[in-house]
């Protein structure tokens, strides 16, 4: 990390509790990183405070310290040892936030942020990619990584702010003008995102995820309605998909910032779908706009596909972009990455498909959405986290149940857990699935039932490249499996 001498302290946004203002050289969340003239940020955790590591933070030539109440408590008597800066904020996580924007300093000039339990991924890839279909160089931050004009990788889906403003000021300095990012409950929680000046922001939808995280229902939607509440300006555009209870909320909770707020749904909005024609390789869409109609093709699998181009051609529009240039790029928008992505094609024409469905809704949302483009049986292959929300698993096995005509149960990522007892939750709500404990058997399986007309979704891990058993990430990708295995009964391997 860089700096420049005259960074102070105080040009941060922070003052310590003494009054001093030493000049910083970086900023850092991990200790092991820190180096003379750091400001080190201890913030709260849900398992240790990170108070834990200022002695080892101070040993390396910390010069301040940033975190609430508690950790000064904690590391007082070292903090006043080392003769350190202390900051003591209600709201650490958003003061480090809006401090690593000021000492990046800069940032994409046109952003958005997409949050919803399902589609943000989606939906911010479409944005990007219809910015570039538009001429303009831009990138879409997520779940994914940084993709699009430049690239970097990521490790969360929204990172913490050092990284986060790191990698925007990294992406102006490589010429990008426009981004999309997702903003991921725990981002909005953890204050992440705040510090980032947001154009427009959108919302997809609501439905039950990371109430191991949350506790409860409410907690989560404050968390993602921090977005409208906080983070988005008050000049900003809120882009609402309307269809979704929770839409009129967010939408009130935009308008009462003083947001100007464009809504998307099926049963209105400013956009508004009409129609939609499915066949087997995509589907036609007519939609209303500013009172005029459109048809536009769009060569993607999946109903539920159009909601998201259409949140993705508001939130452009919402940017200043010309409506018709935006729908204009409809047919030219292709699969995201690990969402309801063709993975291979048998030699029957059964299809195999791949996607990051893990969440009840989304497994349902899926399935039902591929319906009208499979003529024969739609076959599912469904799992469920480890070390995640538990309530979830059997309403997965139920929503697999509901619309597939055959369930193949497996493990997903069991991380520290007993996978067989996982595949056990999820068997409660699809019982007589069967059941493979080995995802590339499973795989395997489930492409051999496939016959002419038949379909295949692969559902829960989507864009992944690696499997997560206790401490090992072995490699695993979906797509490729699904690819092995179709080459592997049509006689193709040599």
């Amino acid at each position: 990390m860089t700096s420049a001498p005259s960074i102070t302290l105080n040009s941060l946004g922070l003052m310590a509790a003494g009054g001093e203002n030493p000049t910083l050289s970086s900023l850092e969340v991990d200790s092991r990183r820190v180096k003379d003239g750091t400001l080190f940020a201890a913030m709260p955790g849900s398992v240790v405070h990170g108070a834990s590591f200022v002695g080892k933070a101070l040993e390396q030539g910390a010069a301040a310290i940033l975190t609430d109440a508690e950790g000064a408590e904690l590391a007082a008597d070292e903090i006043r040892a080392a003769g350190a800066a202390l900051v003591i904020s209600e709201q650490p996580r958003e003061a480090l936030a809006r401090a690593a924007a000021l000492w990046f300093g800069g940032q994409p000039q046109n952003m958005i942020a997409v949050t919803g339990t399902n589609g943000k991924t989606s939906v911010s890839t479409f944005v990007r990619q219809i910015w570039i279909e538009m001429g303009l160089a831009a990138v879409n931050l997520g779940t994914t990584g940084v993709e699009g004009a430049w690239t970097a990788p990521l490790a969360h889906t929204t990172p913490e702010p050092i990284t986060l403003h790191r990698t925007l000021a990294e992406a102006a300095k490589n010429g990008i003008t426009h981004a999309a990012m997702e903003a991921s409950s725990h981002g909005l929680d953890q204050r992440r995102l705040d510090g980032v000046v947001l154009q427009a922001a959108g919302f997809t939808n609501f439905t039950q995820d990371h109430l191991d995280y949350h506790e409860t229902f409410e907690a989560y939607f404050d968390a993602k309605a921090g977005l409208f509440a906080r983070v988005l300006p008050e000049d900003g555009v809120a882009v609402i998909n309307i269809d979704d209870p929770k839409g009129v909320d967010m939408a009130a909770i935009a308008k009462a910032r003083g947001c100007r707020v464009i809504t998307v749904g099926r049963d209105g909005g400013d956009l508004h779908l009409t129609a939609q024609r499915f066949d087997a390789t995509g589907q036609d869409l007519r939609f209303e706009w500013g009172g005029k109609t459109y048809q536009k093709r769009l060569e993607l699998i999946g109903g539920f596909q159009a909601d998201n181009v259409l949140l993705a051609a508001a939130l452009v529009i919402a940017c200043g972009a010309e409506p018709t240039e935006v729908f204009d790029t409809i047919p030219h928008l292709t699969t995201v990455r690990g969402r309801m992505q063709l993975a291979a094609t048998r030699d029957n024409s059964a299809a195999v498909f791949v996607d990051y469905a893990h969440t009840p809704d989304a497994v349902a949302t899926a399935l039902a959405a591929m319906r009208p483009h499979v003529m024969g049986r739609l076959v599912a292959i469904v799992g469920a986290g480890g070390d995640r929300d538990t309530a979830k698993r059997p309403l997965m096995g139920a929503a697999a149940a509901q619309h597939a005509d055959v369930v193949l149960v497996t493990d997903d990522n069991p991380r520290s857990e007993d996978p067989a007892t996982i595949r056990a939750a999820v068997l409660e709500g699809c019982p007589g699935a069967a059941e493979f404990g080995d995802r590339a058997e499973a795989i395997l399986r489930g492409v051999d039932l496939l016959g002419p007309g038949d379909a295949l979704l692969i559902a829960g891990k989507g864009h992944e490249t690696g499997q997560t058993i206790g401490d090992d990430v072995l490699p695993f990708d979906d797509v490729e499996q699904a690819s092995v295995a179709v080459a592997a009964l049509d006689g193709r391997l040599t």
